[in-house]
């Protein structure tokens, strides 16, 4: 079973990048993030004919995730993350395939730090450190993944001296990560991959990506009942290569089956 998460960074102006890349990673699981489309202008007779079932929580200009499967629908279980109703930005959605939970999320930048959008990254961080307990509470394939906007470690980011003051790679950022996994989360790259220079996410600006001058932004957090199943996991680099693409990758994990 091969579960991907991909920041496509509009949904609509790059869905020729996004049918094309369905195509030829042909994904069980495909988690979208930054749709940036008001729910009613999700192409969804698109992926449909592209062979996928979808929900989705759009909004619009900004935020927006969805879920895809290549096989049974999606059953979807929250399409909020809990903790603050009055939270109406959309960056979480949850459902269930194949027996298995899965959490598509979008955290927040949280740029400029420190400030009010710094302060709501980790309010939201706190947030799903709860959310995420009681996923682990019930003892089930769970599987948390989507654009984290933090960089854990040093070895996920290029030049990490010239990040320390940005809301991606501060202390209280990476804090809450390492909190966040301390729960007994697997992060499913650097588990198979613990040495390895591995960025998932390259600016537009000063060629970053024909530098590599990348970060390592989206991750695959896997339960303890699922982590076991971890066979393989990567990044498809090259699709940041196309035209019009995402300034970011698509990650990928494989799982043995039952």
């Amino acid at each position: 079973m091969k579960i991907t998460t991909y920041n496509v960074n509009g949904v609509n102006g790059r869905l020729p990048v996004l049918l094309r890349w369905l195509e030829s990673s042909q994904p069980d699981v495909a988690c979208l993030q930054e749709l940036k489309a008001p729910q009613e202008k999700f192409p969804e007779e698109a992926i449909r004919n592209a062979g996928y079932h979808a929900i989705w929580h759009g909004q619009k200009s900004w935020n927006g995730v969805a879920i895809l499967s290549r096989h049974e629908p999606p059953q979807e279980v929250i399409r909020a993350l809990p903790g603050d109703p009055e939270d109406e930005h959309s960056r979480y959605i949850e459902a269930i395939i194949d027996g298995i939970t899965i959490g598509c999320l979008y955290l927040p930048n949280g740029n400029p730090a420190p400030g009010p959008k710094f302060d709501y990254k980790l309010k939201w961080f706190e947030r799903l450190q709860v959310h995420a307990q009681s996923l682990l509470a019930q003892k089930k394939p769970v599987i948390l993944t989507g654009d984290y906007n933090v960089m854990p470690t040093e070895l996920d980011v290029y030049k990490p001296e010239r990040w320390v003051e940005d809301a991606l790679f501060r202390p209280e950022t990476r804090a809450a990560f390492a909190k966040l996994a301390a729960q007994g989360w697997t992060d499913a790259l650097r588990t198979l991959h613990p040495d390895e220079t591995i960025y998932t996410f390259w600016d537009y600006f000063r060629d970053a990506f024909g530098r590599n001058a990348g970060l390592r932004i989206d991750h695959f957090l896997l339960s303890p009942e699922i982590a076991p199943r971890l066979k393989s996991a990567g990044v498809d680099k090259e699709v940041r290569g196309w035209e019009k693409t995402s300034d970011h990758a698509p990650v990928w994990i494989e799982l043995k089956k039952k």
